[in-house]
C-alpha cells in the first residue's frame, strides 16, 4: 500500500475512532474482524480446509488487506456508524444490504484489477471468482446480523424486567386501532416496563384484522364490543391510538368508560414521549363538526346558484364570523360584485385580503360604514347598487346588552330599518335578515330587538311585494365570541371551565352548514317569509364543554376543572325556534322551515313603535325601553332595569 493512500485513509480511521460514539467504535472493529472472518470463509466455503484452501491462502490474505481498507470505508459512506442500531427497523435492513452490497461491488473491482496484473507474473496462482459472491453473502449475514443482535437484545430487555417481576401490578390496558399507531403504543409499553401498563387486545372495525395478533398482543373485535371485551378481559385503562379518530368514535369511548368507571387516553398522549410531561398546549384539534351530536345539513348547490352568480351582493356585519363565511360562499359562485360592509376597519380588512388572495378576478368592494348612518348607506347605495342583501350586522352579546340597552336599540333596531328603507328606496330585489333562536319570547334586550328587526323586514315585504325575507336559527359552533372559543381559550390555559347552569341547552350549528341554509332559504324566499333552520334537539352546555375537553385529549373534572357562575342578565336556561301558537310547513329543503303568522306588528303602528324606541335610546332612558320591549312582543319578559354594572357578565 502506497504512502499517499496510507495518508488519506490513516485520518479517516482516526477521526472514526475519535469521534464516533463509543458503541459504534465497538461495530467497526467488529466489522474488521467480521471481514477477515468472511473473506476466509468464503473460501473456506469453495475449497474446505483442505489443500487448496491452503494453496489459495495467499490470495485470501490480499483479499482481506484489500476489504479491511474498502469495506468499513463504504459502511461509513452509506452511514452505518451513524446509526443506533437498538431501533433498527425495515429501512435499515435496507440500507445494510444497499451498503454490503456497494462494498462487494467495488472490492470485486478491486480484486479484478490486483487479478490483472498479477496475472502478468510468471507466479500467479489464480484467483476463485466464486469467493467474491460467497463473500458478498457472508458479509451480508455478519454485518446485518451484529446490528440486528442489538436490536434483539433491546427488545428482549421488558421480558427480563416482566421475570424479576417488576410488572407485577401493572394496569391492563386495551388499544382502540390496530394500526401503525396502535403498534407502535404496545411497543412502547412493551419496551418501557416503568409505564406500569400490560397491553391486552386491540379493538378494529377492521374485519381484516381480526383474530390476528400484533406484537403478540391480539385483535378480538370491533369498537361495538368494547364494553363486553372490558369487562370480560378485566380492562382498567383503555387508549385511542388512531390519531384521527372522529369525534363520535372519541365520545362513544368516553360514555364506555365512564360507564365502566376506567379512565382512557388518545393518541395525543404520545406527546407525552416526545415532551416528557402533558402540556395543555399539546391539545388534539377538535374538529367543530365533532361537538354537533347529529349529522350535518344536506346541500343544494344548484338552487343557491340562481340567486347569486351575476348579482352585485352586499353583506353587512362581513367581518364577523357569519357574515365572513357568507362572503366566502357567495364568492365562490361568481357574483357580478361583492360589498363587504362593516364597522370594524381591522375584521373587514382581514376578510377582504383572505378573499382577495383566493379570488383575485371577483371585484370586492371593503366599505367601512355603520348601519345607524342614514346618509352614508345611501351614499353606498347610489355609487354600488347592490341587487341582493345579506343583513348580518347586529349586536348579538345577551348579557353584553343587558347594560347597554340604547346601543342595541339604535344598531339592531335603527340600524335595520336603515339598511331596509335604502335597500327599498334603490329598488334591491332581495334582502335576508339574520334573525336568532333569542327573538321568541325574549327574556333579553338583544332578543327582544332582534325580533323587532324581523318584522321591519316583513313589513317591508308585505308594502312593496320584494322578496324580503329573515332566517331564524340558534347558536353558531365557533363564532366570535361564542362559548367554543371561549371554552377553547379556558381548556388551554388549563382551566377551569366556566358554565352558567348545569341545565342550560342550547341549539348549535356550524358556521358553514348554517351559512349554506341560509343562501338556501333566501334563494326560496319571496317575500315576507320568517325561515327557520332545523337544528336538532338542543345540547346541554355542560355536555358541549365536556366533549371538548375530551376531544382536546384531557379529562372533565381531572384535568380540567369545570365550575357553576349562575345564569346571567337576559339568559334563558332553553330557546325557542317560534312561538308556541305559531305554525310552520315544510320547504322543498329538508332542513328548513316556513313559519306563518309572523307578523305581529306591522304598518304604521310598527312604524310609530321603532320611533319611539329609538326616541328613547337616544335620550338614553333605557328603563323605558325595556318596559315598552315587554309590551311590544308578545311573551316578552325583559328585564324591568337594567343591571347596574358588569360584574353578572362573568
Amino acid at each position: 500500500m502506497d504512502a499517499p493512500v496510507t495518508n488519506k485513509f490513516l485520518p479517516w480511521l482516526r477521526a472514526v475512532f475519535t469521534n464516533a460514539p463509543i458503541r459504534n467504535r465497538v461495530f467497526l472493529i467488529s466489522d474488521i474482524f467480521l471481514i477477515v472472518v468472511s473473506v476466509l470463509g468464503s473460501f473456506a466455503l469453495r475449497f474446505e480446509l483442505g489443500p487448496l484452501f491452503e494453496y489459495f491462502m495467499p490470495q485470501a490474505i490480499r483479499m482481506s488487506l484489500l476489504a479491511i481498507f474498502i469495506k468499513p470505508l463504504i459502511y461509513w459512506v452509506f452511514g452505518l456508524y451513524r446509526r443506533l442500531w437498538a431501533y433498527a427497523s425495515t429501512r435499515e435492513l435496507t440500507l445494510v444490504i444497499s451498503a454490503v452490497s456497494a462494498a462487494s461491488i467495488v472490492l470485486s473491482v478491486a480484486v479484478i484489477t490486483m487479478i490483472y496484473f498479477q496475472s502478468r507474473s510468471p507466479e500467479y496462482i489464480g484467483f476463485p471468482r466464486a469467493t467474491l459472491v460467497i463473500d458478498w453473502l457472508l458479509s451480508m449475514i455478519l454485518v446485518g446480523g451484529m446490528r440486528f443482535i442489538s436490536r434483539i437484545v433491546a427488545d428482549s430487555r421488558p421480558s427480563a424486567a416482566n421475570n424479576r417481576g417488576l410488572r407485577s401490578s401493572a394496569r391492563n390496558v386495551l388499544i382502540v386501532g390496530a394500526g401503525d399507531a396502535g403498534a407502535l403504543v404496545v411497543r412502547e409499553i412493551q419496551k418501557n416496563p416503568q409505564l406500569n401498563l400490560t397491553p391486552v387486545c386491540f379493538l378494529d372495525d377492521d374485519e381484516a384484522k381480526r383474530k390476528s395478533q400484533i406484537h403478540g398482543v391480539p385483535v378480538v373485535g370491533s369498537l361495538d364490543d368494547l364494553s363486553k371485551v372490558v369487562k370480560s378481559r378485566r380492562i382498567q385503562e383503555v387508549i385511542i391510538s388512531i390519531p384521527t379518530a372522529p369525534g363520535n368514535v372519541i365520545r362513544q369511548v368516553a360514555d364506555i368508560c365512564r360507564q365502566e368507571k376506567i379512565n382512557f387516553r388518545t393518541m395525543p398522549g404520545m406527546y407525552e414521549l416526545i415532551g416528557g410531561r402533558v402540556s395543555v398546549s399539546r391539545l388534539r384539534e377538535v374538529n367543530i363538526d365533532d361537538l354537533l351530536r347529529r349529522a350535518s345539513a344536506i346541500t343544494d348547490d344548484k338552487r343557491i346558484g340562481s340567486v347569486v352568480a351575476g348579482q352585485r351582493i352586499l353583506v353587512t356585519g362581513s367581518g364577523g364570523s357569519i357574515g365572513t363565511e357568507l362572503c366566502r360562499q357567495i364568492a365562490r359562485w361568481g357574483p357580478s360584485a361583492l360589498i363587504q360592509l362593516g364597522h370594524g376597519e381591522n375584521s373587514i380588512f382581514r376578510a377582504y385580503l383572505e378573499l382577495n388572495a383566493i379570488h383575485p378576478n371577483l371585484p370586492i368592494h371593503p366599505v367601512i360604514a355603520d348601519i345607524r348612518d342614514s346618509d352614508r348607506l345611501t351614499a353606498v347605495f347610489e355609487e354600488l347598487r347592490p341587487q341582493v342583501i345579506f343583513h348580518t350586522a347586529a349586536h348579538k352579546h345577551v348579557p353584553l346588552m343587558e347594560v347597554n340597552v340604547e346601543e342595541a336599540i339604535t344598531n339592531n333596531v335603527l340600524g335595520t330599518r336603515n339598511v331596509v328603507e335604502t335597500a327599498l328606496t334603490y329598488g334591491v330585489e332581495r334582502l335576508v335578515m339574520i334573525s336568532s333562536d333569542k327573538a321568541i319570547r325574549p327574556t333579553s334586550v338583544m332578543g327582544a330587538t332582534k325580533r323587532l328587526a324581523e318584522l321591519m323586514v316583513l313589513d317591508a315585504a308585505h308594502s312593496a311585494n320584494l322578496a324580503y325575507s329573515a332566517v331564524r336559527f340558534g347558536n353558531v359552533l365557533g363564532s366570535r365570541g361564542s362559548v367554543v372559543p371561549r371554552f377553547q381559550r379556558q381548556i388551554a390555559a388549563g382551566g377551569p371551565v366556566t358554565i352558567t347552569h348545569p341545565d342550560m341547552e342550547r341549539f348549535f350549528m356550524t358556521i358553514p352548514e348554517a351559512v349554506h341554509l341560509v343562501l338556501h332559504a333566501g334563494a326560496m324566499g319571496k317575500g315576507g317569509e320568517v325561515f327557520v333552520l332545523k337544528m336538532g334537539a338542543q345540547v346541554k352546555i355542560l355536555d358541549l364543554a365536556e366533549d371538548l375537553i375530551r376531544l382536546s385529549g384531557l379529562e372533565p373534572g381531572q384535568d380540567i376543572e369545570i365550575i357553576y357562575t349562575g345564569v346571567r342578565p337576559g339568559e334563558k336556561l332553553s330557546e325557542e325556534l317560534w312561538d308556541k301558537w305559531a305554525s310552520f310547513d315544510p320547504t322543498k329543503h329538508p332542513d328548513i322551515l316556513l313559519l306563518s303568522e309572523e307578523d305581529i306588528l306591522s304598518g304604521d303602528v310598527l312604524h310609530s313603535a321603532v320611533d319611539d324606541l329609538i326616541h328613547m335610546a337616544r335620550e338614553g332612558a333605557a328603563a323605558s325601553i325595556l318596559k315598552r320591549l315587554d309590551v311590544l312582543i308578545p311573551g316578552a319578559s325583559v328585564r324591568d332595569t337594567p343591571p347596574p354594572d358588569l360584574t353578572s357578565l362573568i
